[in-house]
């Protein structure tokens, strides 16, 4: 029987040879899907987990050859083309995501460093997509360093659902291209801009020194053992920046002042950013800015530190990139399960329990 979550991976091209077919497509996804959401790291714990689990994936799936070899879970992901199965992912992430007001999504990229020094191709960079309400990630693009998101973004936005959003990237990401593609997709831009863009830059900082600007100050955070002071700044009067018609709907910049002091030594730091911005509110604005560190804290950390992303060895062909993808669809899974538990212990847990792992698995459906 097709599992349900499946059904958005029916698509994908196997590019096996028609007599090598003794495992079918759907078993090796969902095989790999399960046991990364139990724990499974590298191929051969895949297999171990096939054999141990054999009796619950026959009532799942045609298990009649048996469980694949960690050699044929490693070939097939090799060959997947890997634009395909994040055209899949993102079709099932968009059927899942719970609707907002307002979802804020971050987009930002992440460097797999272990596969990257075995890599004789260079670098593999992934640009992925993070919405903070939903924390779910969207979608992914592989570039082959990271100076090239500039290119991978575009991409990125093409692929997403983007209507009533806020879109926040860095400073790699503060290009024309970029704010309208945004745009175009029905969605509001916030772009960070640094050193280089230096005329805009500078133009941003002298308006702040000569006009009125809208203020929002939250509360003060004391957490993490450090105390921090936020105050947010907005202007909509863009007199002094040149070629706005340039950047599509540009409607205000906005400067954050940082204060941080470390409780246990006392040390201040101060700090000055800068963006443009589609929006001119200055609540939404202060928002978006704040919820773009969770692409680092909820994503990227997560997936290093809870999936050892960064320590995997994987460097065959489409491998890492597609494996990363496996990943970001167990964490999903994941995050979309309420209990209010650790991910570690959600893992370890679906490992133990046949129902859990189930449930987790239904939870693509919903």
């Amino acid at each position: 029987m097709r599992s349900h979550i499946l059904s958005y991976f029916c698509t994908l091209k196997d590019h096996r040879m028609d007599r090598k077919k003794l495992h079918s497509l759907d078993n090796i996804v969902f095989i790999t899907i399960a046991a990364v959401l139990c724990g499974a790291e590298t191929w051969e714990e895949i297999e171990d987990f096939g054999y141990v689990k054999f009796g619950w994936l026959s009532s799942i799936l045609d298990m009649k050859n048996g469980v694949p070899s960690h050699d044929t879970f490693n070939r097939f992901f090799a060959a997947l083309d890997p634009k395909e199965f994040e055209r899949c992912f993102t079709t099932w992430t968009q059927s899942i995501v719970s609707k907002h007001d307002c979802e804020f999504v971050s987009i930002d990229g992440k460097t797999i460093r272990q596969a990257s020094k075995m890599n004789d191709n260079g670098s593999i960079h992934i640009v992925s997509a993070w919405a903070s309400l939903n924390e779910l990630t969207l979608g992914q693009v592989k570039t082959s360093e990271k100076s090239n998101e500039i290119t991978a973004i575009p991409e990125l936005i093409a692929s997403l659902l983007l209507k009533g959003t806020i879109v926040s990237i860095d400073a790699m990401g503060c290009q024309k291209e970029i704010a309208e593609a945004i745009r175009n997709k029905e969605g509001d831009y916030i772009l960070a801009v640094k050193g280089n863009h230096p005329h805009l830059y500078d133009e941003i900082r002298s308006s702040f020194s000569l006009l009125k600007s809208t203020e929002f100050f939250p509360p003060v955070e004391a957490d993490h053992g450090r105390i921090e002071t936020r105050k947010y700044h907005l202007i909509s009067n863009l007199k002094h920046i040149s070629h706005i018609e340039e950047w599509k709907d540009l409607n205000a910049i906005i400067m954050v002042e940082s204060e941080r002091i470390i409780k246990k030594t006392g040390e201040t730091q101060y700090e000055k950013r800068y963006f443009i911005s589609s929006l001119n509110d200055v609540e939404k604005a202060a928002t978006g800015i704040r919820s773009h560190w969770e692409i680092e804290n909820k994503l990227h950390w997560v997936l290093d530190v809870v999936m050892n992303e960064d320590k995997s060895t994987k460097r065959k062909n489409y491998v890492p990139q597609n494996f990363s993808m496996i990943s970001k669809v167990a964490l999903n899974l994941l995050k979309k399960d309420d209990r209010k538990i650790s991910l570690r212990r959600k893992r370890k847990i679906a490992g133990w329990d046949n129902d859990y792992l189930w449930k987790l698995i239904a939870l693509s459906t919903q």
